[in-house]
């Protein structure tokens, strides 16, 4: 049974269909980046995944569907990392981290011992405990992306979502978010379905790739598969040389 299965997902915004007939599969302990050109659908794809887009087709979660989830227990099987998270006025990092154990607590009580656990293990291994009462406004655009990504790891939730995560990230910093993805999904035996636009470090950590144009999944399958110069020339409309790297297909641009 896959973590995430999606069947026939279509969504239409402003009368304008973004996703039609989207068929895709994660299985726990996976990773599957989508990559397509812009406008592919692959932020809306991730929206309805995770609530937050009207649709038409099938969502499943661990072998149930999202219409018979309650929004708490939604929100114990998918935590998602937007590209522009709304921040509440006045947040400091802490208070903002441990939004993510919500899900957990009684709608009148107050974090338990664990919930504060969590969050110190989860800011200690995003680098972040000398932020924790810093105001999210006072925060570098990688800093702050690094506390969105906390967030959502402190919800413990089986499913992830991530949304161009490492776009605000200097070099080092997008290896070291990335490296933490790829440790926890593994010891935690997570789903991981992102989007990103940097093909070869998207190539490095993905198991599997899903190519989309036009709202339709046009390619999909292992990194090697998908990361090919015809494909790539033909949906992004680019120039690239694609060479193999240690871990996966390197993309180069070729200047004509």
């Amino acid at each position: 049974m896959s973590a995430l299965a999606i069947e026939g997902l279509s969504v239409t915004l402003g009368g304008a269909e973004i996703l039609s007939g989207v068929d895709l599969t994660v299985a726990a302990g996976e990773w599957v980046t989508v990559i397509g050109p812009n406008g592919a659908g692959k932020s809306t794809l991730l929206r309805a995944v995770g609530g937050r887009l009207a649709h038409r087709g099938s969502i499943s979660i661990n072998g149930t569907h999202v219409s018979a989830l309650s929004r708490r227990a939604r929100a114990r099987a998918v935590a998602a990392v937007a590209q522009t998270p709304v921040v509440p006025p006045g947040m400091t990092v802490i208070d903002y981290v441990l939004l993510g154990r919500t899900p957990y607590i009684s709608p009148l009580g107050r974090e338990s011992a664990r919930d504060l656990a969590v969050v110190d293990g989860v800011l200690a291994r995003l680098d972040l405990v000398a932020f924790a009462g810093r105001l999210l406004p006072t925060l570098s655009g990688g800093e702050r992306q690094r506390v969105f990504l906390a967030r959502a790891l402190a919800q413990e939730a089986p499913l992830l979502l991530l949304d161009e995560p490492t776009s605000a990230l200097d070099i080092g910093h997008q290896q070291d978010v990335l490296d933490l993805v790829d440790d926890l999904r593994r010891d935690r035996n997570l789903a991981v379905l992102a989007t990103m636009h940097d093909l070869s470090v998207a190539g490095e950590y993905a198991d599997r790739m899903v190519l989309m144009a036009g709202g339709r999944v046009v390619a999909a399958g292992p990194p090697a598969e998908v990361l090919t110069e015809e494909l790539l020339t033909t949906q992004y409309r680019a120039r690239v040389k694609v060479l193999q790297g240690a871990h996966g297909p390197i993309v180069v641009p070729v200047r004509s």
